[in-house]
């Protein structure tokens, strides 16, 4: 068996990665090396840029010296790590709904993360990049939550990546999506417009709040569908912070159902009976601007089989 190690290395940095990452590029030349790798020797100031430590969102420069030091991943070989996530991953390749030579649009099911990190070997992006040992780049253009569903962008090219990225702040991307929250939410309460924050707390997991101080935050909601005592709504989020929606619903007094974080977990125990136990948000609709073509493109990725059985449920019981 042999020993996956890797050398100490200086690379120089063109236009080709003009702008990128750190944190990306590492992980783009290092494809089977875990995320948190990759950040441990950040934050320990291992890898230097002109011979300076850096952040893990520093952007490079035409001319940065890059020095990797030399690591040791243990005695398992590249080719077995690299084979055990192929066992694991092939199902990447029947969510894919598009693709072409610019960009992937895939249906991402719930519980599983875009990316590595915090405690995750790989996700979605790891997978791909596992898959297609060949491509020379693939990378995440937005991110949805773990235990978010549906439609995730990735672009096939640096170029590709600017250009949507540019869309992404001049907000031409609209993003539609499906939610089913408790209680009966008010059709006159469609939009909520309130500045959110995120704490880190020493134990425990993030939570994002509603904060004087915090960065402006806007979704726009319209209610599809009635039941006993839960609303199935469209959200359409005007900005992109970290568990907008899910924040935004709970403010508004109608938590969104499965919500293990912000939600209602007496109303979520009733709610087990619907067959339901994950988040019920689904990433349903992109409309965007083709980068290449410039035509526009409108794709929607289908709920799972649990999300159907919760709504057919509930219509079911409304019928009694």
């Amino acid at each position: 068996m042999t020993k996956n190690y890797c050398k100490l290395q200086n690379i120089t940095i063109t236009d080709k990665n003009l702008n990128q990452r750190i944190d990306n590029f590492l992980y783009s030349k290092f494809k089977n090396i875990p995320k948190n790798f990759i950040y441990r020797i950040l934050r320990k100031g291992q890898v230097r840029v002109n011979k300076k430590r850096i952040k893990p969102f520093y952007k490079l420069e035409i001319g940065d010296n890059i020095r990797i030091p030399p690591f040791y991943l243990g005695n398992q070989s590249s080719k077995q790590i690299f084979q055990k996530k192929i066992h694991d991953i092939t199902f990447l390749n029947k969510i894919i709904l598009y693709e072409d030579d610019s960009l992937i649009v895939l249906n991402k099911p719930s519980g599983i993360a875009v990316h590595g990190g915090s405690g995750l070997n790989f996700g979605v992006i790891e997978g791909l990049r596992a898959l297609r040992p060949r491509s020379s780049f693939l990378e995440l253009v937005h991110r949805i939550d773990k235990d978010t569903s549906g439609l995730l962008l990735i672009a096939k090219k640096r170029s590709m990546l600017r250009l949507l990225h540019e869309q992404l702040r001049n907000k031409s991307i609209k993003k539609t999506y499906l939610t089913l929250v408790n209680g009966i939410w008010p059709k006159s309460l469609n939009r909520i417009n309130v500045p959110l924050i995120k704490i880190n707390p020493r134990y425990g997991k993030s939570m994002v709040c509603v904060d004087i101080n915090g960065r402006p935050s806007e979704t726009y909601f319209t209610v599809e569908e009635y039941f006993q005592s839960s609303t199935l709504m469209k959200a359409n989020p005007v900005t992109g912070y970290t568990h907008q929606i899910r924040v935004h619903t709970l403010y508004a007094g109608h938590p969104i159902l499965f919500d293990k974080r912000y939600g209602n977990k007496n109303f979520n125990n009733k709610v087990i009976t619907t067959g339901l136990n994950r988040l019920f948000l689904h990433a349903f609709s992109l409309t965007l601007i083709h980068p290449k073509t410039k035509k526009l493109m409108y794709i929607e990725a289908p709920i799972d089989e649990m999300l159907k059985k919760c709504l057919n449920n509930l219509r079911f019981c409304m019928k009694k």
